[in-house]
């Protein structure tokens, strides 16, 4: 008997096609999918086992698909106080509402917590962020950690064969003891596998209580001397040589198409987030409702008198009496 032969479907997967348009990673966008946000020439799609071509019409949130542009990487120097990701339930600041107007849709290669500053990567590829995010590609995260307690650098290098804190596994570890200040101690911390809150529960493990997290690496790229808040671009030939062949082949990242025009450019169909200061119906401050400002009533037109409670007199026609002739 013979095996039936394979027919390969047309197109690329949907997930992918909306990644690839920088408005999501792969698996936000099966998310969108399973919630009933897209929908393919016209119909609301419900699973994301679905090949389109460049034929089809494609809309989240009833917003065409922006069209495919050139792979794009940035570098911001993230703040603390804001969060990584596009909205938030409880209304915090997030780090997109912060970005300048400008920028093309982006997404972020990771997450950084709340209270960490510092390097944090932005890309318009969905498919290059799915990549660099990967355990396989292991990049290393370089960290400067301030941190109130003692340790020894004895202590530091045990970490180097990896630890197991509340059956969780994490992976080698790097760490230097730069200096003691009063009674916190500066470490420089390198991990390769970005679990959540990694740095923090290790340090914790330790007996030290992280107070500023500062991250100045992942991989080739640096912090630098990128100020506070600002975001710089990486040029496209150093982001070619900084990624290497092998990681622009798997994520496919596509440096000759066009760059569109940053300034026309919308910000990604994203569900509204609450704003933090704005006035008006429905808002919310910290996830509190903001009293509403009514408009303050207009003003009256003010009447002049002659004087309290003194009548005109009148004469018997009902016009004003006439002054008497001098």
């Amino acid at each position: 008997m013979s095996k039936p032969i394979k027919t390969e479907i047309p197109g690329e997967r949907i997930a992918k096609v909306i990644a690839r348009a920088g408005l999501a990673s792969r698996r936000e966008a099966e998310a969108w999918i399973a919630a009933g946000r897209v929908s393919v020439n016209g119909a609301l799609i419900a699973s994301p086992a679905l090949n389109v071509t460049a034929r089809d019409r494609i809309a989240v949130d009833g917003a065409p698909l922006p069209g495919h542009e050139r792979t794009r990487l940035f570098r911001c120097n993230k703040l603390r106080g804001l969060v990584t990701t596009h909205a938030d339930p409880e209304g915090r600041p997030t780090i997109f509402r912060a970005l300048p107007k400008n920028l093309p849709r982006l997404i972020s290669i990771g997450r950084l917590d709340m209270n960490t500053e510092g390097l944090l990567l932005l890309t318009n590829d969905g498919g290059l962020a799915r990549v660099l995010e990967l355990p396989a590609t292991a990049w290393e995260r370089r960290y400067r950690v301030r941190a109130l307690g003692r340790v020894t650098q004895e202590t530091l290098d045990g970490l180097k064969a990896g630890i197991t804190i509340e059956g969780v596994r994490y992976g080698p570890i790097e760490a230097t003891l730069d200096r003691e200040q009063g009674a916190n101690v500066w470490l420089t911390f390198a991990i390769r596998e970005g679990k959540n809150r990694e740095v923090r529960k290790v340090l914790e493990h330790l007996g030290l209580k992280v107070n500023r997290l500062i991250r100045v690496s992942y991989g080739p790229f640096e912090l630098g001397d990128l100020k506070d808040g600002a975001v710089a671009e990486v040029e496209t030939e150093e982001l070619k040589r900084l990624l290497g062949d092998a990681i622009i082949a798997q994520a496919e990242a596509d440096f000759d198409a066009p760059l569109g025009d940053d300034e026309l450019r919308t910000r990604p169909a994203r569900r509204p987030e609450a704003p933090t200061d704005a006035r008006g119906p429905g808002a919310t401050r910290r996830g509190r409702p903001v009293r509403e400002e009514k408009a303050p009533p207009p003003k009256r037109e003010r009447k002049s008198y002659i004087g309290k409670n003194k009548k005109v007199r009148r004469d018997r026609t009902g016009g004003p009496r006439p002054s008497r002739p001098r």
